[in-house]
């Protein structure tokens, strides 16, 4: 995972104590505009945790590439949920989350793939 500026340091933090690799923007290289944070989730082969919904106007207007994005929709004043939830999300859809763009919220998740599933051909 890349875990953008704007995301929650318990976020990282509760991830990387489940074993689970999370590149920090804040700790690494704050001050990074959004778009070269998506290009180097890109590189690296990592789903971007991000609060900042300006990755899905990139993503689906300006058409750039990912590997798939969580955006986490779940208010400051409740850190705690926040952490528990994206760890339930990653431990139960790990693979669900690539390519997609999942948004998490304190009651619901939204998975939605990327790419368009090829149509078969009636028989």
């Amino acid at each position: 995972f890349l875990a953008d500026e704007c995301c929650d340091a318990l976020v990282t933090r509760t991830l990387r104590d489940a074993g689970y690799d999370v590149l920090s923007i804040l700790e690494t290289m704050p001050g990074t505009v959004d778009d070269d944070v998506l290009k180097r989730a890109f590189q690296e082969t990592r789903v971007v945790l991000t609060e900042d919904r300006d990755f899905c106007e990139l993503v689906f207007r300006d058409r750039k590439q990912t590997r798939g994005i969580i955006l986490i929709r779940i208010p400051d004043n409740q850190r705690q949920e926040k952490a528990m939830r994206i760890l339930a999300l990653v431990t139960s859809y790990a693979d669900a989350v690539q390519d997609a763009m999942t948004t998490l919220t304190v009651k619901s998740i939204r998975i939605r793939s990327l790419f368009e599933k090829p149509q078969l051909p009636e028989v």
